[in-house]
């Protein structure tokens, strides 16, 4: 209240306010007060007191406005300013950025525009949008983290979805707590007998015959705890096939869930777990070479002996290739211990020459076998560095008596020299009749074996006797 009892606000009416104490309401009421005339010259500063970072700004005074913004800046003021000066007033608050060539930092501040006196002097009045940035910062650095995770998340997801569907094994992830199929593979559907959409978010249960779901989450549950799991059998309804589910329990984001794997049910347990490991152990770290093929002879699996006998870099580069790629002989070779696997089953010292990627050879024996896994026949090979074991003939060679009896007639009647110039004939007729028999007849394939011509051969075969015989 006035002395005359008005009130100070009244009509328009402003209380006076003394000239000392006016700049510390200014600075009060803003951050940064700077007065400017109509050019951009800085008259005076008011930083607020309470911020002791602005303390330091009376290096401003006397200077253009425009040497203490920064260089993107400066047009945005000079627009603010035209605008002033045409229309008494700026419409909107102007977001500055002030640069410190001294300290080298750099500080947002949203200004208004107050006209305080009739020469146009300029009242601007600031307030500090650093905490506003920096907030802002913030969550463009939460939204780079969430977008990083989301990301993250799809490629893993696309991983798992690739791994889930490429793998032979038909696999189930299902819920502990509710027994609903959450993921599965396309193996698994069909030993189900439906379409992999058809068997999402459904109850396991109800695609089996003669279990109710607490049945079968209780066997579930008791199987996944029992040390060595082999599983139990259950029966599809769609098809009646007897299946064997093996379940594993673990947990993730704090729910259970069951990682299932259907096998056809053969009515035999599964091969013990150790026995497994041990012979893939001995495979993979085994000192022969050991490769598989399909019925065709093309290369499906290599273990590491293997490629060091052929200078491989790893074993995909020898999948899909035929095997008769690395044999001196090529499809001879190959035709002879496939040949013989498939009649007998097996096929034990076979002898040739392995060739290397670079072309270098060294000597082999070869062991072949035939395995069935239930689909198409393939074969297992097994080599052998003849560099570095002394192996023996293969068994089963034609040495007869009457074949020896006239070696042994020989010894104390001739000198060794007669000997063996003498038993040339039997070694060699020995040689033939081996290779003959390896190629089950094939003249071109024993003629190559031997080193021989097709001519060559046929005349020993004559020489020996052998042309009708094996005719």
């Amino acid at each position: 209240m006035t002395s005359r009892g008005t009130k100070y606000w009244d009509s328009g009416a402003i209380p006076l306010i003394g000239p000392d104490i006016l700049g510390d309401i200014i600075g009060s009421l803003a951050d940064i007060a700077i007065v400017i005339s109509a050019t951009g010259k800085i008259l005076s500063v008011l930083p607020n007191p309470s911020r002791r970072a602005y303390a330091d700004l009376k290096n401003w005074d006397k200077r253009d406005v425009r040497e203490v913004l920064s260089a993107e800046s400066i047009p945005k003021f000079e627009r603010a300013l035209a605008e002033y000066l045409d229309a008494g007033a700026v419409s909107r608050a102007v977001e500055l950025n002030h640069y410190d060539n001294e300290r080298k930092w750099q500080f947002p501040i949203n200004y208004t525009f107050n006209k305080i006196g009739p020469d146009n002097t300029i009242l601007m009045l600031g307030r500090d949008m650093q905490p506003v940035a920096e907030l802002q910062q913030q969550l463009v650095k939460a939204q780079i983290a969430l977008e990083k995770d989301y990301e993250s998340h799809r490629e893993y997801d696309t991983r798992f979805q690739v791994l889930l569907g490429h793998t032979t094994d038909a696999i189930i992830f299902m819920s502990a707590s509710d027994g609903r199929i959450t993921e599965l593979n396309s193996a698994a559907a069909r030993l189900l007998g439906k379409k992999r959409d058809a068997l999402q978010n459904s109850s396991l249960a109800q695609e089996l015959k003669g279990l109710s779901r607490p049945d079968l989450m209780d066997r579930l549950f008791s199987t996944a705890q029992t040390d060595g799991n082999d599983g139990f059998e259950i029966e599809v309804a769609q098809s009646g096939d007897h299946l064997r589910i093996s379940p594993s329990l673990f947990r993730a984001a704090g729910e259970r869930m069951f990682l299932c794997r259907l096998t056809p049910f053969s009515g035999k347990p599964a091969r013990d777990d150790d026995y497994t490991r041990n012979l893939i152990a001995l495979c993979e770290n085994g000192s022969d070479g050991i490769v598989m093929t399909d019925g065709t002879g093309a290369i499906t699996s290599a273990n590491e002996a293997f490629l060091n006998l052929v200078d491989a870099t790893d074993g995909r580069s020898l999948r899909s290739r035929q095997m008769s790629d690395f044999l001196s002989r090529g499809n001879v070779d190959q035709k002879v211990l496939m040949d013989h696997a498939s009649r007998v089953g097996s096929m034990r010292l076979y002898t040739t020459r392995l060739i290397g990627e670079y072309g270098g050879q060294r000597p082999v024996t070869i062991s072949a076998t035939l395995l069935s896994n239930g689909h198409a026949p393939c074969f297992a090979f097994v080599f052998r560095d003849a560099q570095v074991s002394e192996t023996p003939l293969p068994a089963g060679l034609p040495t007869t008596d009457d074949d020896a009896r006239p070696i042994m007639e020989l010894v104390g009647s001739a000198t060794l020299k007669e000997i063996v110039s003498q038993t040339t004939d039997v070694v060699e007729k020995m040689c033939i009749e081996t290779a003959i028999q390896m190629t089950n007849n094939n003249r071109v394939a024993a003629a190559d074996m031997l080193g021989l011509s097709r001519q060559s051969l046929y005349v020993k075969l004559r020489k020996y006797g052998m042309l009708a015989k094996e005719s």
